[in-house]
């Protein structure tokens, strides 16, 4: 298959050359950047020496059979219909197709939604939750990373009512690289290093996907507190969630529930007793480690999630999802495991 990238030169992009150019279905036809076009893609990112990527293109997309969009939220929906009426199948990576309602979108993203008519064909990428749905879409709205490692831990949770609906709490702690590679004076050396700080507190635009993704599992609206905070470390998420048990529910019964929902799947890993989920594990790698403690103080449950933002938070995760709805094996190209040290 032709494959093409557009925002080739950020980190997604970027870790979607590196995953795509060892995947044995798919030839890179394209690599595309407003910025840098005419420039030589591994003069640029050495690390891919020898791959043969060729330049760097502007943002006309050639006849492809997939797209990944690795754009920021409003770059990618006002041109999305124009590829799919050329046949070429999309993977968004950013945000303009995560949020069913439009009004939603815009209350958060403080802008237009550029195509709402679109909204309706979009298939929410998480794939081990939504498989049946993808296979043969055209248009997938792949989760942020920060959605993914919170959906996983709770909406199998909640969709058996072992959660209460009410109260949920989501504290999580990112790398670096989820902020993008865009120059910001958040992101300087100086000023994350040995520094641990909160951020979009209350306001993260994540916050009404999880909302959306966890109502439709427990069937009823909800709303959660979600505070992300920056950590000095390059790759990885650590998700600590807090939730009230539904009375007479036991530990037991919270990881039966994971056991026999993620037991086939390839990617999740619910990890022995005493073993705490750890970005490490995860790094560079699409698996995710889930653990879970019942506090018998005060009967709430704490859930800890561990995935690389950038692989299954992102660009690992398209490929899961292209693999789906191209009908290839949904772990093609994704079999590496974590690096360690």
């Amino acid at each position: 298959m032709k494959v093409g990238i557009i925002g080739a030169t950020g980190y997604t992009g970027q870790e979607l050359v590196r995953l795509l150019q060892q995947h044995p279905e798919i030839e890179l036809a394209y690599l595309g950047s407003s910025s840098h076009s005419g420039a030589a893609y591994e003069e640029m990112f050495p690390q891919f020496s020898g791959i043969g990527a060729g330049q760097l293109q502007n943002e006309q997309v050639p006849d492809l059979d997939v797209l990944f969009c690795a754009l920021p939220h409003g770059l990618t929906a006002g041109r999305t219909a124009e590829w799919l009426n050329r046949g070429i199948k999309v993977i968004d990576l950013g945000a303009d197709f995560r949020l069913k309602d439009a009004a939603v979108y815009e209350a958060w993203y403080k802008t237009e939604h550029p195509a709402q008519e679109l909204l309706p064909e979009a298939v929410y990428g998480l794939p081990e939750l939504y498989r049946d749905r993808l296979v043969g879409k055209t248009l997938v709205a792949n989760p942020g990373c920060y959605p993914t490692a919170t959906i996983l831990a709770l909406a199998p949770l909640l969709g058996k009512g072992l959660l209460q609906k009410d109260g949920l709490i989501i504290d999580a702690k990112s790398g670096v690289s989820g902020a993008g590679r865009s120059a910001t004076l958040g992101n300087h050396f100086s000023e994350v290093n040995e520094n641990f700080k909160a951020y979009g507190v209350a306001s993260h635009r994540h916050t009404p996907e999880i909302e959306q993704q966890l109502s439709e599992a427990a069937g009823a609206e909800l709303f959660v507190n979600f505070t992300p905070h920056l950590v000095p470390m390059i790759r990885g998420i650590l998700a600590t969630i807090y939730a009230e048990v539904t009375p007479g529910v036991t530990e037991e019964d919270l990881k039966a529930c994971w056991h026999e929902r993620y037991e086939s799947e390839e990617f999740v890993h619910v990890l022995p007793e005493g073993t705490w989920p750890q970005t490490k594990f995860a790094t560079g790698s699409n698996h995710v480690f889930l653990q879970l403690k019942v506090d018998p103080r005060t009967g709430r449950a704490i859930l800890v999630s561990a995935l690389d933002n950038v692989v299954k938070g992102a660009s690992g995760q398209a490929i899961q999802n292209m693999n789906l709805v191209c009908g290839l094996p949904e772990s093609m190209g994704l079999k590496m495991r974590g690096l360690w040290p």
